[in-house]
């Protein structure tokens, strides 16, 4: 066995994918944080509408509009270093919130813009994403990267269902400060694993232990496929410059932006509008966010087999569908819950397809078009909620229905153009690209 036929790094492509979901998991809880605090805030502080929208939205501010540059580090450092700082970030986040509620047990509006700033810090977790997918890009080969990603993206996007039903829960059983509390200290010690067990890939391993690296030697060696080719910016700048890049990041704003806008904004939906209990507002949250997450990877599956464009079509029709019937569901809880699954489906799959296009129609920018839209689409997570708190603002209690015109209204525009984008698809058949 020669020199170039041994493997200098350490771990394998399993505990690599294992320890970066993990991170995502971890990071992505975050946008469940805010579920039972607006709740309790806008009582406590008497927030208006608008405020409340405010404050559930500010976990995916942060969230998304770090996911382009942190995404873009792994390039220069591999993905175990931009994961701790993220996940180091969302910890100082829940540390200030468990302050908060120990230090003000009664809270008043001077306290607003310290939980703005926190919850902002809390969502940089979910940035974690666009370290994860090329992290696991350059641990796998081509041939595998679709199953890898599928189980990176699905599993991850667990998080904000399981905590929306846990932190409820441990809220009403324990109160805010333990909960908060018991989560800081899980996701310390996800940090500490992290930073003892994960390792980047071979080539950044080799980097760092100053071995000159040969890719066709790493690949030989190491099965390592991908290397940085040090052109992200030129990527961005190419993609950036298609406008059908734009529609892609348009649709991807309605359906993982509009998954995050709701997972924060459902909690408030049935306690304010059907007056339920706030453990019984997360576990109904969770059954649409928790759906809508195994469903992306079947959604990956079947616009592999039906085409992209297909998968898109039908996807925007059912989150049409489902926004009509919470609509029209302001006293009817089985109707809202119909409407919520619909949404789900249709979300669920969309996302998957959106990724499924990125190679057909950015063949030569697909990494720039990626970071675009997975960026800026998840900034629809701070958007949309806003415009909904809007629909509150006017309408009071029946606002709380009557904010889901905003996704219909999106959802037909999303149609509206995607009849422009297929009438200019290219004439060869879908490229495989996993989601993410």
């Amino acid at each position: 066995m020669t020199e170039e036929t041994v493997c200098y790094a350490q771990s394998s492509r399993g505990a690599a994918l294992s320890w970066i979901t993990l991170a995502f998991f971890g990071g992505f809880a975050g946008v469940s944080a805010f579920g039972p605090i607006v709740t309790k805030l806008k009582d406590a502080m008497a927030l208006s509408p608008f405020l409340m929208g405010l404050m559930a939205a500010s976990p995916a501010l942060t969230g998304s509009l770090l996911r382009i540059p942190f995404g873009a580090m792994v390039d220069r450092m591999g993905g175990k270093k931009p994961s701790l700082i993220l996940l180091g970030l969302a910890a100082l986040g829940i540390t200030g919130i468990t302050l908060m509620f120990w230090l003000f047990p009664i809270l008043s509006p001077a306290q607003y813009p310290f939980f703005l700033l926190f919850g902002a810090l809390c969502g940089c977790g979910i940035a974690v994403f666009s370290v994860g997918i090329p992290t696991v890009s350059y641990w796998y080969p081509q041939k595998t990267q679709g199953t890898a990603l599928a189980i990176y993206a699905g599993l991850g996007n667990l998080a904000p269902g399981l905590f929306a039903m846990l932190l409820p829960y441990l809220v009403v059983s324990f109160g805010f400060t333990f909960s908060y509390v018991l989560w800081l200290g899980m996701l310390l010690l996800l940090v500490v694993l992290i930073y003892i067990y994960m390792k980047d890939a071979p080539y950044f391993q080799y980097k760092e232990m100053g071995i000159e690296i040969d890719p066709d030697a790493l690949l030989l060696a190491c099965g390592e496929e991908l290397v940085p080719s040090g052109t992200a910016m030129a990527s961005i700048k190419k993609a950036g410059s298609d406008w059908r890049t734009w529609f892609l990041t348009f649709f991807y704003f309605v359906t993982f932006g509009g998954f995050i806008a709701l997972t924060v904004w459902f909690p408030s939906y049935w306690v304010g509008l059907y007056k339920t209990s706030l453990v019984r507002a997360g576990m109904l949250t969770a059954l649409y966010s928790i759906p809508a997450s195994l469903l992306r990877v079947l959604g990956g599956y079947v616009s592999d087999r039906a085409g992209g464009e297909k998968t898109i079509f039908f996807s925007f029709l059912i989150v049409a569908t489902g926004a009509v019937l919470i609509i029209l569901a302001t006293r009817s809880a089985g109707l809202a819950l119909a409407g919520v699954l619909l949404l789900a489906l249709g979300m669920g799959f969309a996302n998957a397809a959106v990724f499924k296009l990125v190679p057909k129609y950015s063949p030569n920018a697909v990494g720039g078009a990626a970071g675009i839209i997975g960026g800026l689409g998840a900034f629809g997570g701070f958007i949309i909620p806003v415009l909904m708190g809007l629909f509150v603002k006017l309408s009071g209690t029946a606002g709380y229905s009557q904010g889901f015109w905003v996704f219909l209204g999106l959802a037909l525009t999303a149609l509206i153009l995607f009849a422009v984008l297929n009438r200019y698809a290219p004439k060869k058949p879908d490229s495989a690209l996993s989601q993410n």
